[in-house]
């Protein structure tokens, strides 16, 4: 089946057919079984019944009880029986058929001269031949000097009453709730379950990894969500086209600017060396533009290296000295610009990692942190060891403006630049936090940016599977 349509309409059917069947046999079983009860107890058999235990109740428990027990047997028995006094007026005042409104009259008028001893008599007449009375609905229930005639009401059994016997309609109701509950669950798991791929193969394509798919779990499923996953699946695969061949490009184009950068670089030396004096300035600012071009473009093939490693060549490293080294080179860089380096934490830790490219993220973030922080300002190192987590947590916070809310996750992005505070005057391209990114992401581990109070920002940096402490 290709559609959902059909997939839906067939269950709502078999939930109806199996809810039929097990109906059909529920009622089968019950009136089987009110069949074997009417052979095994006439109707007559159980009015006498009915009548004696009313009887017993008036004697010994008065009429409070009686009616309280003809409640409980209107509603346990599909026969109505009525409790009538010699109006014709029911105990439970139920409306009375006239039919059976005369039968009492004329069983009332039959004793009306009677006198009490009468009545006595006839009670102690009736405790001994009650057995043997052919006709035992004239005989009255006494109560409280009452004559009440109870009366087997035969023809108003009604479907009506019939399902409103809870054994009968409470039955149906659980099966037909337990039939749809358990054909819903599974048509509910089968509509879901793709969907459920589908989020998680967009969690990880969102997270970075362009190779989830989602068709070859689906099986030989053919419906509206098989082919929303084909769709998803082309378009991821479009999307993984897309960023390859921008990468793919910009690696290109990198390499190919190095060529005619070297070039530019021999000339403007060689213009140097035959005329020093000539046009000075200009050949100055040739040469400063040219380092920061050759510079652009080192950070640019770096991007694009990390972008298509996939693996590190890694090894045993004293993850404390080189944060001790990276604090000592950036100590006295700062000390140049009139500002400081503070190492707060360093416990002595090994990792697992490559020394070169790890050391390179975090001089990255750290001259970042330099770079917007203002004279007088100082830059705080902060390693620490969670043996939880198994990982290490390293911080560096400057004392800079910070960046707004918005901005904490982009500013990972190439060439992303927040307002003044990072254009090109202040030298940066917006590719060191990009490639401190992909650096500790090939490490396995995360990189995130925090606006610390009053002022400033935190480069927080986790990177996991810590070796041994020393």
């Amino acid at each position: 089946m290709r559609s959902l349509y059909w997939k839906i309409f067939i269950s709502f059917w078999l939930s109806l057919l199996i809810f039929a069947g097990i109906s059909f046999w529920f009622t089968s079983n019950y009136l089987e079984s009110i069949r074997t009860e009417t052979e095994q107890t006439s109707p007559r058999h159980n009015y006498r019944m009915y009548r004696l235990q009313a009887e017993k109740i008036a004697l010994s428990q008065g009429i409070n009880e009686l009616r309280d027990w003809l409640k409980e047997l209107d509603k346990r028995e599909a026969v109505p029986y009525l409790l009538l006094d010699e109006t014709g007026e029911d105990l439970l005042n139920r409306p009375v058929p006239l039919r059976l409104q005369q039968r009492v009259s004329r069983y009332a008028q039959r004793r009306g001269n009677d006198n009490e001893q009468n009545n006595a008599d006839e009670q102690q007449t009736r405790h001994e031949h009650r057995d043997h009375d052919r006709r035992p609905h004239t005989i009255p229930i006494i109560v409280d000097n009452q004559r009440y005639w109870l009366l087997a009401d035969y023809q108003s059994i009604s479907l009506g009453r019939l399902l409103h016997r809870p054994r009968v309609i409470m039955i149906p109701i659980l099966v037909a709730m337990l039939v749809s509950g358990i054909v819903c669950y599974l048509l509910a798991r089968y509509l879901t379950w793709p969907i459920t791929r589908l989020r998680r193969a967009a969690q990880q394509i969102s997270n970075g990894n362009l190779n989830a798919r989602v068709t070859p779990l689906l099986g030989k499923r053919r419906d509206e969500l098989a082919e929303l996953a084909s769709d998803f699946d082309h378009m991821a695969e479009r999307l993984q086209e897309l960023l390859n061949s921008h990468k793919q490009l910009l690696s290109d184009a990198s390499h190919e600017l190095r060529s005619p950068l070297a070039r530019l670089q021999v000339a403007l030396g060689i213009a140097q060396q035959r005329n020093p004096e000539a046009n000075k300035n200009e050949l100055q600012r040739i040469e400063l533009e040219t380092e920061r071009l050759n510079d652009l473009i080192g950070q640019l093939l770096s991007l694009s290296r990390l972008d298509n490693q996939q693996q590190l060549d890694t090894e045993p490293l004293d993850f404390d000295a080189l944060v001790e080294t990276i604090a000592e080179d950036a100590r006295y860089e700062a000390q140049a610009q009139q500002r400081n380096v503070i190492l707060v934490n360093n416990p002595p830790v090994k990792i697992d990692a490559n020394a070169a490219l790890l050391s390179s993220a975090l001089e990255n973030v750290v001259r970042n942190a330099i770079r917007y922080t203002p004279q007088g300002g100082a830059i705080e190192i902060n390693s620490q060891l969670d043996t939880g987590t198994q990982q290490i947590n390293l911080s560096i916070c400057d004392q800079g403006p910070g960046i707004p809310e918005a901005m904490l996750e982009k500013i990972f992005d190439p060439f992303v630049r927040v307002g003044e505070a990072r254009d090109r005057k202040s030298g940066g391209y917006g590719l060191g936090l990009a490639i401190a990114q992909r650096a500790v992401e090939l490490h396995g581990g995360h990189i995130s940016a925090n606006n610390r109070t009053p002022q400033g920002l935190c480069i927080e940096i986790a990177i996991p599977g810590y070796l041994e402490s020393k």
